[in-house]
């Protein structure tokens, strides 16, 4: 039958909705759900090293978190508008969202006299451009943390760190790769003794996060476009892994996106290099590289929970959602985590 969007609805409780962070990252929960479905096991992060197989390489998203929420003034000083940065298209033009929008040709006054006109309107955000170039300094300097919106509260100083992952390195995504907050150096420590290899993509997180799915059916879904890149030695790696029948172990879902995007099917491997995807992966979909996936909890009828529930299952998924529910598990970006693997 049609996969409807609304199949993967799920009730929340609204006080289950992570509004700070574990108080240290490998505190929070691991709820581990094998791939096709199975016995579920209540785990910490902390547990993940030694929950991995022997021979697994596991592959990060270094992406980097801008601080890209900006506050201005409608025309300088009317009303406050909210504005994320996204994506930068030339040395002054941004790809943004504004809350409330104004028409085309408004004018928004920033810190040290910067003036954004408002340049036409796409897919729900703007072309936003500014009279000079805004820089990662000067985002450093008046930029907030791009906090999603189901955290309710404005972001704070600790922010800066936690919602941003500990071997984050090329800076350009808008929202944070959840699912690598929780490392920490002594985890990945650990892991490094166990033998495990590790490698890195960069997929920079843009309007494809943001967007709820709006179609009736799944398929119909279009999503947005994000850059990312594969190093030489990372594809070296996976190809080695893929050889050798060793499990691929993603981090986030970002991790997964940029492997199945870089797969090259005619050659048998994955491609190093850098390109922008618009992969959408949902049930029916064959995973070319990926064995095995942490993920945090997901917003209901979103991309991200559809591309888990093709990858163990969506009755196993939406089981393994009541289930957390049921343990108060922490849900969403600053919320706890899932480990989806392999039968054992």
């Amino acid at each position: 039958r049609v996969m409807k969007t609304r199949d993967f609805s799920f009730e929340i409780p609204s006080e289950l909705i992570a509004q700070q962070p574990a108080a240290r990252r490998e505190q929070a929960r691991l709820l581990c759900v094998p791939r096709g479905g199975g016995a579920l096991r209540h785990r910490n992060v902390a547990d993940l090293p030694r929950l991995l197989p022997d021979d697994a390489l596991m592959v990060f998203n270094d992406t980097r978190v801008r601080p890209c929420r900006l506050y201005g003034r409608r025309g300088g000083n009317g009303r406050r508008i909210e504005v994320l940065l996204l994506d930068r298209q030339g040395e002054s033009e941004w790809t943004a969202l504004l809350r409330p929008r104004p028409a085309i040709g408004a004018e928004v006054a920033f810190a040290e006299e910067y003036v954004a006109v408002v340049r036409g309107h796409e897919q729900g955000a703007v072309r936003l451009g500014f009279d000079r170039p805004v820089d990662d300094e000067y985002l450093e300097r008046h930029g907030h943390v791009p906090l999603p919106p189901y955290i309710r509260r404005p972001d704070a100083a600790g922010d800066r760190q936690r919602y941003q992952t500990v071997y984050a390195q090329q800076a350009g995504s808008a929202a944070a790769p959840t699912a690598g907050l929780h490392f920490t150096s002594e985890l990945l420590q650990q892991i490094d003794e166990r033998g495990i290899e590790r490698r890195f993509v960069t997929l920079h997180v843009g309007l494809g996060t943001f967007r709820p799915m709006r179609t009736e059916n799944v398929a119909d879904h279009r999503m947005h476009r994000e850059w990312y890149t594969v190093p030489d030695e990372t594809a070296a790696a996976v190809n080695a892994a893929r050889r050798d029948g060793r499990p691929i172990v993603a981090v986030g879902t970002t991790s997964v996106r940029t492997l199945e995007s870089a797969w090259d099917t005619a050659a048998g491997g994955l491609r190093a290099g850098s390109a922008e995807t618009e992969l959408f992966i949902y049930p029916g979909y064959r995973f070319q590289v990926v064995d095995e996936m942490v993920t945090n909890f997901h917003t209901p009828q979103s991309s991200l929970i559809v591309m888990v529930a093709a990858f163990a299952g969506r009755d196993p998924i939406l089981e393994a959602y009541r289930t957390a529910v049921a343990e108060r598990y922490r849900f969403f970006s600053y919320g706890d985590a899932m480990y989806l693997h392999r039968r054992q």
